[in-house]
Parts: structure tokens; sequence; C-alpha cells
């Protein structure tokens, strides 16, 4: 729960989703938990924002307000993440119900997600277990 983790990208690209604007949300009634998925890019900065977020969700301050599916993390470049940022992304995904990692979109990094165009698979699969519709047609 960052800025540029990717949340309102994510947010844009699964139908009947939104983003918590870096915070937990609140509930509408109050006696629903809301569904949750963390976000957060897989640099230093952003999986040290998840384990904060992790650390409050475990510790029971949130009652029974939020049901947290688990975590994304979303490349913060391509290529492979280097071994201090991997011992660190395992130290953080510990205590989680589950992480989905997603790659780096390089279309991205210069414009907006185009929702007509095709999501890469892991987007497509993150998805389906999250039980939500894309906004992007079916890759063919």
């Amino acid at each position: 729960m960052h800025g540029g983790a990717g949340e309102s990208t994510l947010a844009a690209l699964a139908q009947g989703t939104r983003a918590a604007q870096h915070g937990w949300p609140i509930a509408d009634p109050p006696n629903i938990a809301a569904n949750v998925v963390l976000v957060a890019r897989s640099n230093y900065q952003g999986l040290t924002a998840a384990q904060r977020a992790a650390t409050e969700w475990a510790s029971g301050a949130l009652g029974n307000s939020v049901t947290l599916a688990g975590l994304v993390l979303i490349a913060d470049a391509p290529g492979r993440l280097p071994k201090p940022l991997r011992d660190l992304q395992q130290v953080v995904s510990g205590g989680l119900p589950h992480v989905w990692t997603l790659p780096w979109v390089d279309a991205w990094r210069l414009g907006p997600a185009d929702p007509s165009t095709p999501l890469p698979k892991a987007f497509r699969e993150l998805f389906a277990e999250l039980h939500v519709t894309s906004s992007s047609p079916a890759h063919t």
C-alpha cells in the first residue's frame, strides 16, 4: 500500500474492484468485511510497505473489517529479482494467505494499461483465482 504500487492499474483492469487509495478500505455496510488484496511493487519500498500492512492485518487491529486474500507483487523492473529482494519477499510472504507475482509490462511504463489488449497470462490467472472479471479481452 504505497504510491506507484500498481493498485489503480489493477483496479482499472479488474471489473467490480476499486483501489483503496493506499489504505485499508472501510466496509459499507460496516458489518460486512471488505475483501482485500494488498498490492506492492517488488522493490524495497514496496516490500517493506507490504510488510507493514501484513503486520497490521496479522495483529488483529482491523478486527473483522477485512478479509485478506493475499498480496500481489508487481515487478518493479524487467528480469529476475535480486537475491536481497527475493529474501525480503520470502519474509514478507510468510504470514499471508497467498502471494501472487506479476511480471513487468514494458508497455505500461510509457502509458496506462490498455483494457482493449489482452493481459499477460499471470494477470489473467490472478483474476481467475480471485473470481474477478478482466476488462481486457481474452487472449487467443
